[in-house]
Formats: structure tokens, sequence, C-alpha cells
């Protein structure tokens, strides 16, 4: 899917929504060792969930240099407005907590597909529900999309 028929070009790009227990923000480079933290202590429960599908690997194999080359591909792909990564914060931004993602959509009755992970040490505490009601409230009340998609969730992998 091209750009122009992703997001409109006077759409300004949300720079991201506070709830009483996270903060969403635009990922850059600078989130490196917050996130890189956040995703090596979750490796077991990365593997486990799969939130990119269930054929991913990762994060097996990851440096914190390889960690870096994708946070600064995330955040050009951002200042394109070809896809929009987030890091998910605590509202002290202390610590990251996960992390989500908005991307054209490969499947042809979707506008968007959204990803979301959060660190194994707060999936007791129910912050995954928190995050993925709270984020399609968002998407929903502000994003320019018709039909999101949101697999492994709403709709299954091969869908």
């Amino acid at each position: 899917m091209s750009n122009k028929h992703f997001i409109p070009a006077n759409f300004e790009i949300p720079k991201g929504l506070e709830t009483n227990r996270l903060k969403i923000r635009m990922l850059k480079v600078t989130d490196v060792a917050k996130d890189y933290d956040a995703v090596m202590s979750s490796v077991a429960y990365l593997q486990k969930t799969k939130p990119f599908g269930p054929n991913q690997r990762w994060p097996i194999g990851l440096t914190i240099e390889q960690n870096l080359i994708d946070l600064g591909w995330h955040q050009k792909e951002f200042q394109m407005r070809s896809t929009f990564a987030y890091t998910v914060m605590s509202l002290d931004e202390t610590k990251c907590l996960g992390c989500l993602y908005i991307e054209p959509s490969t499947k042809i009755d979707y506008d968007a597909e959204v990803y979301m992970w959060i660190r194994q040490s707060e999936v007791q505490s129910g912050l995954d529900k928190h995050l993925f009601e709270t984020t399609q409230k968002w998407i929903n009340t502000i994003w320019p999309f018709k039909k999101v998609a949101y697999p492994g969730r709403e709709i299954d992998w091969q869908e």
C-alpha cells in the first residue's frame, strides 16, 4: 500500500497519549537502553505470545547495536509517515513497558494493522488489556482509519 493511501497528507500524526497507567509517545533512538531492557527482560514471554505472528523469532539474538538500528529505522519511518512506532513508558518515563506499532495493512479489507507488546513484568498487572483497550479507543477516535486489524487479538494470523 502506498503511503498516500495510508495517512492523508493533512492528517496531523498524534504525538501520543497518556492514561493513569502509561504514556505512549514516538519511539526514538534515545530510548534504546530502556527499550532493550524491556525486550531482553521479556524474551520468554515474547517467544510465547509472538506479538508479530506465529513464525516470529524476535528477539532471539538481538544485540543492543541491532536494537539501536531497529529503533533508528522505526524513527525514520515515523518521520516519513509510512509506519508509526510508539514506545509505551511508565508515567515518569523511567521504564519502557512495551511498544505499539501502527502500519499499513497487508490485508485487503483493512486500512491499518496494529501490533503491541508489553514487558513480562507487567503481565500480572493487567497492563496488556489496558494498553489494548486504550489503543482501540485512540485509533477509533483520532486516527483516520475505517477498519483496523489487530492480528493475533481480534483476527487470527491467517485471516
